[in-house]
């Protein structure tokens, strides 16, 4: 990227939009009512728009390290309450990827400093699942297993909020989990079994 070309590069954004649709800036600056929220990995190559298709605003997005969903982390929570019951979104999608750094550096017997509180979830993830991790001898297998159960139990973490649970019930809001593939570019769905997690959540963490 040529940072000092940003500004000369919007322009010409700016312009091919113009020639799209005369109106786009303006049917744009009226208001937005994203039908999803995406909650996604801050990783410079997952651009949450570029590899779903999407128009700017089709998606309500938050990113961190590690699509990470915990409870006390004020930023998220904060976007997941202002998407669902004031921007009415229809779904909610977690997308992790392949090759995630902080589910690798979670893997690691180190002293990270300030990432070790945050990392501390997803090493929550490995001890909950630790025995199908544990089977898996390749490295490589297991950190992709590991991004996957990740992004499964962030789904969970979803499912556990009042907000969700309200909207779930009312309106027939649900929550999907994906991993984005760099070596492809193609997103896999997890088909997350979300009417029974759902049920057994609810039977300890019912908010209504």
């Amino acid at each position: 990227m040529d940072f000092d070309k940003i500004i000369e590069k919007n322009e010409l954004w700016v312009q091919s939009k113009l020639d799209q649709d005369p109106d786009f800036f303006k049917k744009m600056a009226a208001g937005q009512s994203p039908e999803v929220l995406y909650i996604g990995c801050s990783d410079s190559r997952v651009t949450a728009e570029e590899i779903m298709g999407a128009e700017p605003g089709e998606a309500f997005v938050h990113r961190n390290i590690a699509n990470m969903v915990i409870s006390i982390d004020l930023n998220v929570m904060s976007v997941l309450q202002y998407a669902i019951d004031v921007l009415k979104v229809k779904r909610v999608v977690v997308c992790g990827h392949y090759g995630c750094g902080g589910v690798l550096a979670s893997l690691q017997a180190a002293d990270l400093g300030i990432l070790n509180p945050w990392l501390r979830n997803i090493r929550d993830v490995y001890r909950i699942h630790r025995n199908e991790l544990n089977a898996l001898t390749d490295s490589q297998q297991k950190a992709d297993r590991l991004v996957e159960l990740n992004v499964k139990e962030q789904c969970v973490n979803v499912i556990k909020t009042a907000a969700f649970q309200k909207a779930a019930k009312s309106r027939g809001l649900t929550v999907h989990g994906w991993v984005f593939d760099m070596s492809t570019g193609k997103l896999k769905d997890l088909d997350i079994d979300f009417e029974t997690h759902l049920k057994n959540i609810m039977e300890i963490y019912d908010l209504n």
